[in-house]
């Protein structure tokens, strides 16, 4: 048996899809409704979210934050069977992962944190990629039917913060990129280009193809062999902020990025590839 707890667009899916592999689901969500709209489709849905999880072997859980992760898993514990896993897919602080972890290990429950880069189309359709993090035989145990939930699995270790950082660091990236996106758009409109037409330019310039290359220069250090000086790199972005003020376009990112390669600009980088604005972040600790 199978509970899961929190269902939101993802969530739901992810319900969905276990259902139509002929899993016997229990459902629990704050807004009953929500648990009450998978009873016709084969759901055994609960007002109490203790109730929910009782006779469980896998405990799902696609929740907020980490408070709401705290406060279910608090109320669930007395009713969880001896050996329920608990599965954590809520994007949730390092931090807060590992005190979470700890606490359940102490009370000798199991759990593993598995975050998912996914949208609700993705949890219907079993792809996308899962993260799992936590001790390695109890993810092993449960493998086969994460594997089953997602198009790729990817452990990344016992700690048991690992996925959350992870996961962390792919949605920064996600959100950022899309900020350079808005970015391009205001910049292009100031310059009496549509959106649409902007958009056009990465249907000829693939800007995704060069960024292996450019994190392995990145990650080697290689900044004494420019491909693209610091000083040229602040030439170009000169030239942005300047047709950006004269369009009125307001800019995200790309003040703050201005800012950074004049720093090392400051330090005497002018002449090294403008990647050695990432020279600290790569710094073993």
């Amino acid at each position: 048996m199978i509970a899961y707890l929190g269902l939101g667009l993802l969530g739901s899916n992810f319900v969905r899809a276990m259902l139509r592999r002929g899993e016997k689901v229990q459902v629990w969500n704050r807004s009953a409704g929500k648990a009450r709209a998978l009873e016709a489709e084969g759901a055994v849905a609960f007002d109490k979210v203790e109730d929910a999880v009782r006779g469980a072997t896998r405990v799902h859980v696609t929740l907020s934050d980490d408070s709401a992760v705290d406060d279910v898993l608090e109320r669930v514990r007395p009713a969880l069977a001896p050996d329920a896993i608990l599965l954590d897919h809520t994007t949730t602080s390092p931090s807060g992962t590992e005190a979470r972890a700890a606490r359940l290990e102490a009370a000798k429950i199991g759990f593993l944190h598995t975050p998912v880069f996914m949208g609700p189309q993705n949890a219907l359709d079993a792809t996308g990629v899962m993260l799992a993090a936590g001790p390695r035989d109890r993810f092993e145990m449960v493998r086969p039917e994460l594997e089953k939930m997602t198009g790729k699995l990817v452990y990344l270790g016992p700690a048991p913060n690992r996925a959350a950082v992870f996961k962390l660091l792919g949605n920064l990236f996600l959100i950022e990129m899309m900020a350079s996106v808005a970015d391009v758009f205001s910049l292009a409109k100031s310059a009496g280009v549509s959106p649409v037409e902007a958009a056009g330019l990465f249907d000829v310039f693939n800007a995704a193809a060069l960024l292996p290359q450019r994190i392995k220069r990145m990650l080697e250090a290689k900044f004494e062999d420019p491909s693209f000086t610091l000083e040229m790199a602040r030439k170009d972005v000169r030239l942005m902020l300047e047709s950006a003020e004269r369009g009125d376009a307001r800019l995200i990112e790309l003040p703050g990025v201005a800012k950074e390669m004049d720093l090392w600009l400051s330090r005497g980088h002018a002449k090294q590839d403008w990647t050695v604005i990432a020279k600290d972040a790569i710094k073993a600790p």
